[in-house]
């Protein structure tokens, strides 16, 4: 069944044609007009109620669908999450940073949304699978602490925001204490009076101008962008605390629950649990919730190589990535030119099917650019790719049991 589905217009988000989320839209809407002026951050593919998909040919809600047919989601999900979709499916441009963030495990979940149900509009889990379109530009988990302790000691302007005294402890700090250490460290930084902030980077900013550009370190130069977009914000800061790493096309992230990240820039697949739930605490405007957020984090510290996930090669064509949760597992189909058919691996979860680029048919569903399809479980779809001279990329999301 193919899908209408719905977009976000976040600030950050990129604009007009240059968004591969609005591109998208235009092949799986015919109606869709692109607005250049207008940012288009994310395309929901999914039920949740802030962006529900829509069976095109009949106007109704997917979550209503499947309500009417909880069968199609099949046995071992329904026995696991009951008659609904776990998972959200979303692709997402980039053009500027998203804010530093978290997503809480369900436990914290279920007390933040029981406690500030305005805020936290759900009890779910939120843990993330990002797989880059493009080169993909992120922060994600704590560095190695010899990299932190080093930043601590060569940038003054740093040092003075976080404060000498937990500095000290940190750098100080035995095996045993680093944990403890590095969480009252990233906490004084993230309270430290807005003020000198400001001060301190606008002195770090001054210092780096007289540098040559070419000599700047990434860490140096993605600061710059920051505080271009979020003049004296402390988040600024978080670049010598938190991995940057950049995905190359096909290369995918997993964030757990409590993991600190901020998206940069760039287009990529997104799967996650479905829910909304986010606890900031910089690089935005909206509603900061610093103290949860520093007390939620895991402070699990490993170097930025290690944070990108591995997939499972199926078949000749298919890559899937599994997380560890049930909730969800995404597919890479990639078939390329001079293939003529191939035979989508059935399911035991039902799946929704996203076409990147290429053309063609499956039954009387012309898959091509932008069509968004949903699968019952255990459905058989035989692809008839014909003489084409662009590959079929697409990708799948489904449950993980």
């Amino acid at each position: 069944m193919e899908l209408r589905c719905a977009i976000q217009k976040y600030a950050w988000g990129k604009r007009g044609r240059n968004s591969e989320v609005a591109l998208l839209n235009c092949g799986g809407d015919p109606d869709f007009m692109i607005d250049d002026a207008m940012p288009y951050a994310e395309l929901w593919m999914g039920t949740h109620p802030n962006g529900p998909s829509i069976l095109k040919n009949s106007s109704q809600k997917l979550d209503d669908w499947i309500k009417a047919h909880p069968e199609s989601l099949g046995a071992k999900v329904t026995k696991k999450f009951g008659a609904q979709l776990p998972f959200l499916f979303k692709v997402l441009s980039i053009s500027q940073a998203l804010s530093i963030q978290a997503h809480p495990d369900k436990i914290l979940a279920e007390k933040l949304h029981c406690e500030h149900p305005d805020i936290y509009k759900d009890p779910n889990h939120k843990p993330e699978l990002a797989i880059a379109l493009t080169p993909f530009e992120a922060l994600c988990g704590f560095r190695p602490t010899e990299e932190i302790k080093k930043f601590l000691k060569v940038v003054p302007e740093l040092r003075t925001a976080v404060g000498q005294e937990v500095v000290s402890k940190l750098l100080t700090s035995d095996e045993a204490g680093i944990h403890h250490a590095l969480k009252n460290c990233f906490h004084s930084l993230m309270t430290c009076p807005r003020e000198t902030i400001k001060t301190q980077l606008q002195i770090l900013l001054r210092r780096l101008a007289s540098l040559d550009e070419s000599s700047l370190a990434d860490h140096d130069a993605t600061l710059l962008k920051l505080h271009q977009t979020y003049p004296g914000d402390v988040g600024c800061f978080s670049v010598y605390f938190l991995n940057l790493l950049t995905l190359q096309p096909g290369e995918a992230l997993y964030l757990g629950p409590n993991e600190p990240h901020a998206y940069l820039y760039g287009d990529c697949i997104e799967c996650m649990a479905c829910s909304d739930n986010v606890v900031r605490a910089g690089l935005t405007p909206k509603y900061k919730d610093v103290d949860t957020l520093c007390i939620m984090l895991t402070y699990s510290c490993e170097p930025s190589n290690e944070k990108r996930f591995q997939g499972i090669q199926e078949d000749m064509y298919t890559l899937r990535f599994c997380p560890p949760v049930p909730d969800f597992s995404v597919a890479k189909i990639n078939v390329p030119s001079g293939i003529t058919e191939y035979a989508l691996i059935p399911r035991d979860s039902a799946s929704i099917l996203i076409v990147i680029s290429g053309q063609a048919t499956a039954g009387d569903i012309v898959l091509e650019r932008g069509t968004v399809i949903f699968l019952p479980s255990n459905q058989v779809l035989d692809i008839q790719c014909g003489d084409r001279a662009e590959a079929l990329l697409m990708f799948q999301a489904m449950c993980n049991v």
